[in-house]
């Protein structure tokens, strides 16, 4: 167990979140978070921003199905100084959309001093495609997944890689009206559910860190731009972030591991979860309520999802807005009860 004051930030991927479903655009709540707790875990939707990034010390950059496993207590967290980060290029991307990304990862090598293995291409191209459910949210399909996996293991076996960035070409969609409503600040991330699935396919089969930059043709000018998308017109590549976030995103410790740092963290060392109040239904919120971690529900922070605590039997304190949530972190921390500090407090009971 640890005494120190743990945060998770969770804003799900894919599902239109008015906060934190754009390019980057939580990192500011999780920058403020952190600055109210000793570790905040959270995930590379909220933290990633195409070519901006925040250094946060004491933030965990923690893949979705790494913090379903973790949330669920079948895997542990360990911070660390540094990782070799392995870098898979789809073979379907074109030459000089490679070039580009070879030239950012090269940079952050001689400009942030990341430790990078050499590169490998997929053996076949991945062939994604795009998908969109009923309710909005967006998600997607790899024809090649073995590929996928393939280029991993070369990674792991050959170069010594304990993270792994990967860059998947998608498909080009300039005119359609999802596209249009993203840029504009309403619609739901297009790609986000389909990197997901990248991602998740690689954690899920080498337990170890994972992150996902999808390649595109860079799109026309829009002066009608919404400045919470703005950060994916910054340039050719989303990869930058993604680099960033891995080199130092925990590792993950599998049970029978019994020689525990004091270091480690483990879902029963949670002390609060801040969520979207209508995107109550995933599965590491899911996990997390059945233990004392008290959960936060952010109204003001839309979702396509509508699922909210209430009916699924969660203990939540509802508020409006993150800066509310703040407020009550800040109470939560410090052992005071947050009816302390409303006007009307009402008197003790008899419960027999």
């Amino acid at each position: 167990m640890t005494n120190n004051y743990n945060v998770v930030l969770i804003i799900p991927t894919g599902i239109g979140a008015s906060i934190g479903g754009y390019a980057g655009d939580g990192l500011p709540v999780a920058r403020a978070i952190a600055q109210i707790c000793d570790r905040l875990i959270t995930h590379p939707n909220v933290l990633n921003g195409a070519q901006l990034y925040w250094n946060l010390p004491n933030a965990l950059y923690v893949e979705g199905y790494g913090l379903d496993k973790f949330a669920a207590g079948c895997w542990g967290l360990k911070p660390v100084h540094q990782n070799r980060v392995g870098l898979i290029l789809d073979s379907g991307i074109e030459p000089d959309l490679r070039l580009r990304h070879l030239q950012a990862a090269d940079a952050t090598r001689a400009t942030l001093g990341l430790n990078l293995t050499d590169y490998v291409l997929t053996d076949a191209p991945l062939n994604v495609e795009l998908r969109t459910a009923p309710s909005g949210a967006s998600w997607g399909t790899i024809g090649n997944p073995d590929s996928l996996l393939r280029a991993a293991e070369v990674l792991i076996n050959r170069a010594k890689a304990n993270a792994i960035a990967v860059v998947v070409r998608f498909p080009d969609d300039c005119g359609s009206d999802a596209l249009q409503a993203y840029r504009h600040g309403k619609g739901v991330d297009p790609l986000a559910g389909a990197e997901a699935v990248i991602s998740h396919l690689i954690v899920r089969t080498f337990q170890i860190p994972c992150a996902h930059a999808p390649a595109l043709s860079p799109l026309p000018l829009d002066p009608n731009l919404s400045p919470r998308s703005a950060a994916e017109e910054l340039g050719y590549t989303f990869l930058p972030c993604v680099l960033v976030g891995l080199s130092r995103a925990p590792q993950f410790i599998l049970p029978p591991q019994t020689s525990p740092s004091p270091g480690d963290i483990w879902a029963r060392d949670i002390d609060a979860i801040v969520v979207p109040a209508s995107a109550c239904g995933g599965s590491a919120l899911l996990s997390l309520s059945q233990l004392s971690a008290q959960i936060i529900a952010v109204e003001e922070n839309q979702t396509t999802m509508e699922v909210y605590p209430e009916p699924l039997g969660m203990k939540a304190i509802r508020v409006k807005s993150y800066l509310e949530a703040l407020g009550v972190l800040v109470t939560h921390r410090a052992g005071i009860s947050v009816d302390s500090l409303r006007p009307s407090l009402s008197s003790l009971r008899c419960l027999l």
